[in-house]
């Protein structure tokens, strides 16, 4: 039995959860640490890990947090750690359900034991949720293993706390050392390790943000780590005092990590990719982006609104209850959307689709049905678009098709093709606006600065209206953008307002679009390793470097 389940019958002082986030990557996140997190009446989280783990909390969560402290002396972290201690203990002695997140892992946090005496002194019950810790998380994506085959040691130092003794024995022994330092601390800590008897040739991997999309890692030994940043540009830098991870040893040598760095060479590692959808409709397309490594920025360019005049779709409706239909038609998520909205309103259920043909335009549109609860009987086998539907869609039959009629809600400026076509077999349409799409509200300014500044490194176009109305909304994507479109009218669109199209999905479908971007981001990657230039992102190259290019 899982532990949570028991937190109902807790006492009436409430129980605090010490909860590892993890160093940094949400995924990371453990099924335990998510339980705990649902359950939670205060959430009281690092400041870096505070969005991994608020995204998991249940609505209304309270999420109090000790005052930032500037100064990193050991007063200030004494500080910070009472004022963190005081909100854990006061949130438990009203009865509440307490998590306590910190990165990494919970035990080798350096407060959390604190912590826990506190609430054992005052009788409160606790438990830890262990996490992964930062030393063994980060190089793991960094592509440097720890240990071999052979057994190597492995040894963990922190070089804020080291000692000289500490040192020593690192230095003496030949095994994997594993620091963890500040940016601006890593040429300091590779001194001491080479004063300690390491040999200056000893190959060393530095990696910040380690786990995320900003991670970056660094190779070199332990006497070129610090000119080595520096002509990196990595150093003098006001933010020298971010953590970093090292590895030092012979399993952090450049031959291997070439071959096990998976991470950061995923093909749009780090890209900032703009979605012109809503969250709503740009969710698994942006799990698939984020699972080619790039960081997804939903911005929606239309709003959905009910009809001016909502008697046809009421008449509609009751017409699908009363038989008046041999189909129904469904072009988009919305559409879905709008029908169910209306039976909800009604009383009714998917079980009113009982005796009725159901055709959905695409897969999007057939698991919002499903959703739903409705199985759709007809789903185009090759192109999904109207097109497609109707290529799959059977001509009418008097001998067997009672009704000649099908119902078809869709969108207030929807084209004509599904309608023509269906009059063509023999149908009787019931084209019924379901819902009007409105130019949606422009973006908050930072968000209009990046896409006409060049801050976004790719924009995924999947209509000719997304591209019309971003540029209505927030300007013109900068010509480093890299331009993918879903097809070829999406295209021919974008080109009419003066973009270069970079990308084409080799069939109109929105997975099929992330895939074709990432294979650009593949070929773009192998093209300057070839070339023995640096990986880049498109928004890292300079203005007017860019040669133009026609779409594949």
């Amino acid at each position: 039995m899982s532990p949570t389940s028991n937190l109902a019958g807790l006492p009436a002082h409430g129980h605090v959860t010490f909860l590892g986030a993890g160093p940094g990557d949400p995924g990371l996140l453990t099924l335990r640490a998510v339980e705990a997190l649902a359950r939670a009446d205060v959430l009281i989280a690092e400041p870096d890990v505070l969005d991994v783990v608020r995204a998991h909390a249940r609505g209304g969560v309270d999420t109090p947090q000790p005052g930032a402290v500037d100064d990193a002396s050991a007063i200030a972290e004494a500080s910070s750690l009472r004022a963190a201690t005081n909100l854990v203990m006061e949130a438990a002695r009203g009865g509440k359900r307490v998590v306590r997140a910190v990165s990494g892992d919970v035990g080798l946090d350096t407060y959390a034991a604190e912590e826990m005496l506190a609430c054992a002194a005052e009788g409160i019950s606790f438990e830890v949720v262990p996490g992964i810790a930062a030393a063994v998380g980060v190089p793991a994506y960094a592509g440097v293993p720890l240990r071999d085959a052979q057994g190597t040691d492995v040894r963990f130092v922190d070089a804020r706390t080291a000692s000289d003794r500490c040192w020593s024995e690192v230095g003496a022994s030949d095994g994997t050392v594993v620091v963890s330092t500040s940016l601006d601390s890593v040429a300091a800590a590779a001194g001491e390790l080479v004063s300690s008897g390491r040999k200056p040739d000893t190959p060393m991997t530095v990696t910040v943000a380690g786990t995320t999309t900003r991670q970056r890692t660094w190779q070199a030994t332990l006497g070129t780590i610090a000119q080595v940043l520096k002509q990196a540009k990595v150093l003098p830098s006001p933010d020298g005092g971010q953590p970093v991870i090292a590895v030092v040893g012979e399993r952090s040598a450049a031959a291997q990590r070439d071959q096990l760095s998976w991470f950061e060479s995923k093909p749009l590692f780090g890209w900032r990719v703009l979605v012109p959808r809503t969250k709503e409709q740009a969710a698994s397309l942006s799990d698939q982006l984020r699972s080619y490594g790039a960081v997804p920025h939903e911005v929606p360019t239309i709003a959905v609104e009910p009809p001016r005049t909502p008697q046809q779709m009421e008449r509609a409706v009751k017409g699908l209850v009363t038989g008046r239909y041999e189909w129904i038609a469904f072009t988009s998520v919305n559409a879905v959307k709008a029908v169910r909205e209306k039976f909800e309103e009604y009383g009714l259920d998917a079980r009113a689709f009982a005796g009725i043909k159901v055709a959905a335009v695409g897969e999007q549109t057939a698991a919002a049905l499903v959703a739903f609860g409705v199985k759709p009987d007809l789903v185009p086998s090759g192109e999904q678009s109207a097109a497609g539907l109707l290529e799959d869609w059977p001509p009418y039959d008097p001998v067997f098709d009672p009704i000649d009629r099908v119902f078809l809600p869709r969108a207030d400026i929807a084209t004509e093709t599904l309608v023509a076509g269906l009059i063509d077999l023999g149908w009787e349409v019931d084209d019924v606006t379901a819902y009007r799409t409105v130019r949606a509200s422009p973006p908050p300014a930072d968000t209009r600065e990046a896409i006409k500044g060049g801050g976004f490194d790719a924009v995924l176009f999947t209509s000719s209206s997304t591209v019309r109305n971003l540029v209505g909304i927030a300007g013109k994507p900068h010509n480093v953008t890299v331009i993918a479109c879903i097809g070829p009218a999406t295209a021919k669109t974008a080109e009419e307002h003066g973009l270069r199209v970079d990308v084409m999905a080799p069939e109109p479908s929105v997975h099929k679009l992330a895939e074709a971007l990432a294979e650009f981001g593949t070929r773009r990657r192998v093209a300057a390793l070839e070339a023995g230039d640096p990986v880049t992102r498109p928004s890292e190259r300079r203005p007017g470097s860019r040669r133009r290019r026609t779409a594949p």
